[in-house]
């Protein structure tokens, strides 16, 4: 994998990285009803979401962990729902991931993790910047076995990111 973070680069990618997902911000509701509009997975650019998994999924290997599969169903609605959260707020955050969490174990899911980022181009960056943070390299290394992904732009043409892991 080739390593994007160029000394220029690595500042804009550690404050993306160590941007603050604060508790104090208005949250979602949440409640017991974790229905969701499976179309909206359909709103993920998924040759890009492929290309991360992809990535991902050759680093799992190299380290003797299984691969993880794609979800186009209610993991990636809930990531994407997030996603589009996210751009609305205009900052990367965790808010409601216990909403998230919760919906994926009322379907089944024995354990959920999720990464965030914002503002890459390419899956190689975005995937460089995960593998290293420290927390987001525990989420990628976890024992998990399915994943849905939120890839959108917002309007000034900046992705933002969302991956919802889980074990099944």
């Amino acid at each position: 994998m080739k390593n994007f973070l160029k000394s220029g680069f690595v500042a804009m990618v550690f404050a993306c990285l160590l941007a603050s997902c604060s508790s104090d911000a208005p949250l979602e509701a949440p409640s017991n009803n974790y229905e969701i509009d499976l179309s909206l997975s359909l709103e993920t650019d998924w040759v890009f979401a492929d290309e991360i998994l992809d990535l991902i999924n050759e680093y799992r290997i190299a380290e003797g962990l299984s691969v993880i599969e794609k979800n186009k169903q209610h993991a990636s609605a809930y990531a994407t729902d997030h996603t589009n959260f996210m751009i609305d707020q205009n900052r990367i955050c965790h808010d409601n991931f216990s909403f998230r969490s919760a919906a994926m174990k009322d379907r089944g899911a024995l354990s959920v993790g999720e990464i965030v980022a914002y503002g890459y181009t390419t899956a190689d960056e975005v995937v460089n910047a995960w593998l290293n943070s420290p927390s987001h390299l525990n989420s990628i290394k976890g024992n998990y076995n399915k994943a849905g992904f939120g890839v959108l732009k917002n309007e000034e043409g900046n992705y933002f990111f969302s991956v919802l892991f889980y074990k099944m």
